[in-house]
């Protein structure tokens, strides 16, 4: 349509209730009646351009909020022992470094033991080498004697460098505590332990998860018959039911190229920010994905369009106060 209409809002109701109040049939409707609009009611009216744009068609999957794995731990105990003072909740937000919970272990207190034999153990070597040194140069000791007391030396302090790190990995405690520390900032979604909790590092169950909620991935389900309309880098628009009127604007990131056997749908990802924590995982999220055709048709705001015994019309403004009412076949509504 080389011709631009302009469409108008604000009026709608003042138009179309006196137009069917007069019990007009659908000949008269096709005849495109014009009318001539007051200059007080024209001051209110909205206006807007038609314009051509390619056909979208908006393809709604299902799906659920999940937890972005690229940015979650779980923490493992490195040392049997005994439960103690378990600080967090789960839910609770955390920052790197924050002690969860204090573990009494007999391994930490076996290394904090061997720390102290290491360290004698590095100082009689040294006295000794040192001996052997003078020993040479005053003629009483061989060079073998000098080389035996300086390969003594460097395993004892090969010994020591190993038990502090030994310690340093288990938080340096030198108490016969081993002190739990959150690795990441984020949130504790998952606790099992509780105080007085047996631990064994032979044990495949993690002591907590921490899980990063700025950033949250949607799983959404797609059908055989849209498999073909979905590409990564799609963008996505995600509303919950939680927050209705809000849009979370996203694209996908990853297509799972296999199907579900029981539900038959293939999985598409979709990374999110999460500001403000608003994105909780596991709820129902439902995705829109806005696929262009391969085509182009006349594009107006949503708003003008006015549905009325089953037909969708809108008011066409030619200017000077005349306006007529036009149907029209609506092809596709994608937002607004």
């Amino acid at each position: 349509m080389k011709k631009k209409y302009l469409f108008f809002l604000g009026i709608t109701g003042f138009l179309i209730f006196p137009w069917y109040g007069c019990k007009e049939n659908e000949k008269a409707l096709s005849e495109r009646q014009a009318f001539i609009i007051p200059d007080s009611i024209q001051m209110r009216m909205k206006f807007d351009t038609v314009t051509t744009g390619p056909v979208t068609e908006a393809i709604t999957l299902t799906g659920t909020v999940d937890f972005d794995q690229d940015h979650q731990v779980n923490v493992f105990p490195l040392v049997s022992g005994n439960a103690q003072e378990v600080k967090v909740q789960p839910g609770d937000q955390v920052r790197a470094g924050q002690v969860l919970a204090v573990v009494k272990s007999g391994e930490m207190a076996g290394y904090s033991n061997n720390l102290v034999t290491a360290e004698s153990n590095l100082t009689v070597a040294k006295k000794n080498l040192e001996a052997q040194k003078d020993l040479f140069k005053s003629g009483l000791s061989s060079q073998l004697d000098v080389t035996a007391a300086q390969s003594n030396y460097e395993q004892a302090a090969a010994q020591l460098e190993m038990i502090r790190r030994i310690l340093k990995i288990n938080g340096n405690n030198t108490q016969g505590d081993y002190i739990i520390k959150s690795p990441i900032d984020g949130f504790v979604v998952q606790r099992n332990v509780t105080n007085n909790t047996s631990i064994r590092t032979d044990n495949g169950t993690n002591l907590f998860t921490i899980s990063d909620l700025r950033q949250v991935w949607v799983q959404a389900n797609v059908y055989e018959s849209n498999i073909e309309k979905v590409h990564v880098g799609d963008s996505v628009n995600v509303t919950t039911v939680s927050y209705p009127g809000k849009i979370f604007r996203g694209k996908i990131d990853k297509i799972m190229n296999v199907l579900d056997p029981s539900s038959k749908v293939m999985k598409v990802r979709i990374v999110l920010p999460n500001p403000g924590f608003l994105l909780k995982p596991q709820m129902f999220a439902r995705v829109v994905l806005n696929h262009q055709l391969q085509k182009k048709s006349i594009c107006i705001s949503s708003h003008a369009v006015v549905f009325d015994h089953s037909q969708n019309y809108v008011l066409v403004y030619h200017g000077k106060g005349r306006a007529e009412i036009r149907p029209v076949e609506v092809i596709s509504m994608v937002g607004d």
